[in-house]
């Protein structure tokens, strides 16, 4: 059972490993928008394919009701489910709006769970306009994460994305992050996800202790350290910083002479806690 808790429409999530993110959950009038756009899309091309099967439809004879039926019933019950599924959990209102489905414990959903949530939202809107509508808006509403039949059913919820980061770019102050940046190949692409939790990482990493900054470093800085084949003690928290001064400020402002020896990225106490100063 994952730990949320809920300050206005913000939520907060604790994920398996023991770290915590927050999100904004989007409400019914919020997500309004990007499903009139997701239905104006749908209705543009089910118009599309009405047209062009009627141009077809002397050579294609019955076969072209067939197939626009088969076109409308794909429409209807698996567009949703193909982009949420190919677009990492939006579709293009979503994108459009700044919207975007995750698990309940903040992990991207799944081609099972969006193919569920899409499916009970046909039969709350799309089938049954009258009745299963009231009863899919009055769940949304009363629910503290605004999660509709379909979510619940899923394990889903709908966050609101954060399209600017909060803070700015800041400065590391040790050299050995730049040092331990020259390892890094500089072709080496940083993901817009990755950027943002290295962004987040540096900036609070001051709050955090030795050891909890070693279990939050982990995820992201042990495959790294793998794949550039550093030693095994070099620490977690500075090749964090490291591929954070990479990112942000490339190889200006430090030392591109790679390290020489394995003991300035050794993970003890004081430099984990006091070596890269924000």
């Amino acid at each position: 059972m994952q730990d949320v808790k809920q300050i206005d429409t913000t939520i907060e999530i604790i994920t398996p490993e023991n770290i915590s993110f927050r999100y904004r959950a989007a409400g019914p009038f919020r997500r309004l928008p990007a499903f009139l756009i997701d239905l104006a899309i749908r209705a543009t091309t089910v118009f599309v394919i009405a047209i062009t099967t009627a141009m077809f439809g002397v050579v294609l004879q019955g076969l072209s009701v067939a197939l626009f039926l088969v076109a409308v019933f794909l429409l209807t019950w698996f567009c949703g489910a193909f982009f949420e599924t190919v677009m990492n959990g939006q579709t293009p209102g979503k994108r459009m709006t700044g919207l975007r489905v995750l698990t309940v414990d903040g992990r991207p959903i799944d081609g099972m769970q969006a193919v569920l949530r899409n499916l009970l939202r046909s039969l709350e809107v799309d089938i049954f306009p009258v009745p299963t509508f009231i009863i899919g808006g009055v769940v949304a509403a009363l629910n503290p994460r605004f999660q509709r039949l379909g979510d619940i059913a899923a394990g889903t919820i709908v966050v609101v994305e954060e399209r600017k980061w909060l803070f700015g770019v800041s400065k590391l102050d040790d050299p050995r992050a730049a040092q331990l940046a020259a390892y890094i190949p500089a072709n080496f692409v940083f993901t817009r996800t990755i950027r943002r939790a290295l962004a987040t990482y540096v900036e609070r990493r001051r709050f955090f202790s030795a050891i909890r900054r070693r279990e939050i470093a982990r995820y992201l800085a042990e495959p790294m350290i793998d794949r550039l084949q550093l030693p095994s003690d070099t620490s977690y928290d500075l090749m964090l910083c490291a591929m954070y001064h990479m990112a942000f400020l490339g190889r200006e402002g430090g030392d591109d002479e790679p390290l020489r020896t394995a003991s300035p990225t050794a993970n003890s106490t004081s430099n984990a806690t006091t070596s890269v100063p924000t």
